[in-house]
C-alpha cells in the first residue's frame, strides 16, 4: 500500500479499504452516461466493483442502455476475477469511442450477476455522472475506475502504482 494513504471523511470512502479479490454489489445510485450530446445510460440499477486501490466500476443493466450506439468489437481481455471480457465501441452522430466499454457474457461464478452488464471507461465519454456529481476517471488508460467526492486513494494508475 501507498505511504500516502488519504484518511477518510465522514461519508467517504477509502479505496485502500476495499477488498482484495473484489466485491460486487448492488448500487442504488442515479448514473447517466453522455456521449456525443446523447444520455447513453441512465439507471439507478447499477452495481459495482469494489477492488483494493481502485475506485469503484460500475456496471450498468443492458436495458438501461442505448444499445443502438453500441457496436461490438473483437478485442477480448482476461480478468483473474471476473473471466473474459468483450468490448463495445460507442457510435452517436460523428464520435466515435472506440473499446470504450467491456462486458462479461459468461463471468466467472462469483460475478455471475455482473452478466451482460456493461461498464464505462469514464475517460472516453462526454460526462459520467454518480447522484448528479461529474465522474473523474481513474489514471491510466487501462483502468475504468469512477472517482467522486466521496472515494478516497490514492488511486491505481498514478505513476509509480504498478506494483500495489
Amino acid at each position: 500500500m501507498s505511504s500516502d494513504r488519504i484518511i477518510p471523511q465522514p461519508g467517504q470512502e477509502s479505496v485502500w479499504d476495499y477488498p482484495r479479490p473484489p466485491r460486487l454489489e448492488n448500487s442504488t445510485k442515479h448514473i447517466q452516461i453522455l456521449f456525443n450530446g446523447v444520455v447513453l445510460a441512465d439507471t439507478d440499477r447499477a452495481k459495482r466493483v469494489l477492488e483494493t486501490s481502485h475506485p469503484p466500476t460500475y456496471y450498468i443493466p443492458p436495458e438501461d442502455i442505448r444499445q443502438e450506439y453500441l457496436v461490438q468489437t473483437a478485442r477480448t481481455s482476461f480478468c483473474e476475477w471476473k473471466g473474459q471480457a468483450s468490448y463495445y465501441t460507442v457510435q452517436v452522430g460523428d464520435r466515435t469511442a472506440e473499446n470504450a466499454a467491456w462486458f462479461y457474457t459468461s463471468p466467472t461464478p462469483e460475478f455471475a450477476d455482473l452478466k451482460d452488464y456493461v461498464a464505462f471507461y469514464p475517460s472516453r465519454m462526454e460526462a459520467c455522472y454518480i447522484d448528479g456529481e461529474q465522474v473523474t476517471s481513474q489514471p491510466g488508460d487501462f483502468y475504468g475506475g469512477w472517482i467522486t467526492s466521496d472515494i478516497v486513494g490514492p488511486f491505481k494508475g498514478i505513476a509509480g502504482s504498478w506494483g500495489w
